[in-house]
């Protein structure tokens, strides 16, 4: 009894209702897993098809756009290989469009599970992001069949740059989310805001146009704001990694540097650390107000 004591003596108290954040989820994986599976259950319930529409709703995104893009705007005839570079773009939008929806409403769907027990509350938004990356998933298997297809032949260094977008564009997106599942618990008007955010992603990253038109328009100090936008390094990452390297698309004799920013290397690490950034503060946000989440739910 005496030793009990003292073991109980020795540990520092915390203050109920908080973790300690995104650090400690390693030690509850089991459980997140079963979030992930759950998400995937109650999303395909009752659905004949499943996993299929993770393949049918971004093939008719991309037919949509490649005919109104492409061919009714006559952007596929100024940029060779125009449908990889469309959807090698799409994809990155997709998933930060799924994540930030997701994480956004995650705290307000698990309601009940927040209200009775408890556990780090960042494993719902966590589990949001990974039932996103198993959504991603088909979407870049056919990217990569697409791209084959037009000869597509990538190295090491674009590999990792597809790599590094999904790093990038999950760790933004993750953090931008936290922020707003905590807000959204305390005023639902979030969910709005991130479905304008949502909206207007697609248009503030070069998916439809290449980053020079948007360097011939805007003066030097606000492309380099447009740069730094991690979603819009995600999307270049991706055009790195998938399109670049498909056959025509490199004029003979040059490289990829030809179709990059001049400042692109520092702008990427730069962008890179505002992910982070943007991760750390939504993380600390989230930590700052989930102490009431139970009673405002």
């Amino acid at each position: 009894m005496a030793t009990n004591d003292v073991d109980l003596a020795d540990q520092r108290l915390r203050q109920p209702g908080h973790s300690a954040g995104l650090l400690e989820l390693f030690k509850w994986r089991f459980l997140l897993k079963l979030l992930v599976k759950k998400e995937l259950r109650v999303r395909y319930r009752g659905s004949v098809l499943g996993m299929v529409w993770s393949y049918v709703k971004p093939a008719v995104q991309l037919l949509v756009y490649y005919v109104a893009m492409g061919q009714f705007l006559g952007l596929g005839r100024s940029i060779p290989g125009y449908v990889i570079y469309l959807f090698s773009g799409m994809v990155m939008i997709n998933f930060f469009n799924e994540i930030l929806s997701n994480t956004t409403r995650s705290i307000i769907f698990n309601a009940p599970l927040v209200g009775k027990i408890y556990l780090p509350r960042e494993l719902f938004p966590v589990s949001s992001v990974w039932v996103a990356f198993v959504h991603v998933v088909p979407q870049i298997v056919v990217l990569i069949i697409g791209a084959l297809v037009m000869g597509w032949r990538p190295g090491p260094v674009s590999i990792l740059g597809g790599l590094a977008a999904l790093l990038v564009v999950g760790m933004f997106a993750l953090g931008v989310g936290l922020a707003f599942a905590a807000f959204d618990v305390y005023f639902r008007d979030a969910e709005n805001l991130v479905d304008l955010l949502m909206m207007v992603a697609i248009w503030v990253s070069p998916v439809f146009y290449q980053w020079h038109m948007v360097a011939d328009v805007l003066p030097q100090w606000a492309f380099t704001i447009y740069q730094l936008n991690p979603l819009a390094l995600g999307v270049e990452l991706s055009h790195y990694c998938f399109w670049m390297p498909v056959q025509g698309v490199i004029p003979p004799g040059g490289d990829a540097s030809q179709l990059l920013p001049g400042n692109f290397t520092t702008v990427a690490v730069l962008g890179a650390l505002i992910a982070v950034g943007c991760l750390v503060l939504g993380q600390v946000i989230f930590h700052r107000l989930e102490g009431k989440f139970a009673q405002e739910l």
